[in-house]
């Protein structure tokens, strides 16, 4: 059993969260994800992890694991299409993971028009 998995053992929901946000300011954010999937993992139903749930996808997307930020990109946009940072994270997930896959550039080159049309004229307030 790793430390992380030790510790988790110890950790209410709330601060297990906390610990996976200092996880991540440190740029550990390999560990971070461990931290944040087996919160969402252990708590799938729960509403409340939006936050937990992007973070989860951002440490992902920072730890060079392109297609498990895409999986968790996903996830949160399916529990929230509105949120126009999913997308955006997903549109870049998917960019980094494509390859030499057209049809992953594609997706991409959608879903990052999607997310500019979420934020279009937001800045503009």
């Amino acid at each position: 059993m790793t430390r992380i998995e030790q510790t988790l053992r110890t950790l209410a929901p709330y601060d297990a969260f906390r610990w996976a946000e200092d996880l991540f300011e440190q740029r550990d954010y390999y560990a971070a994800a461990t931290v944040l999937q087996h919160l969402v993992d252990t708590h799938p139903d729960e509403r409340d992890l939006g936050s937990a749930r992007e973070l989860l996808a951002r440490s992902y997307f920072h730890s060079a694991q392109s297609r498990r930020a895409a999986e968790a990109a996903r996830d949160l946009l399916d529990r929230d299409p509105g949120n126009a940072y999913a997308a955006l994270l997903l549109a870049r997930s998917l960019q980094r993971s494509a390859g030499g896959d057209a049809a992953r550039r594609d997706e991409a080159r959608g879903v990052r028009r999607l997310a500019d049309a979420m934020t279009a004229g937001v800045d503009a307030a």
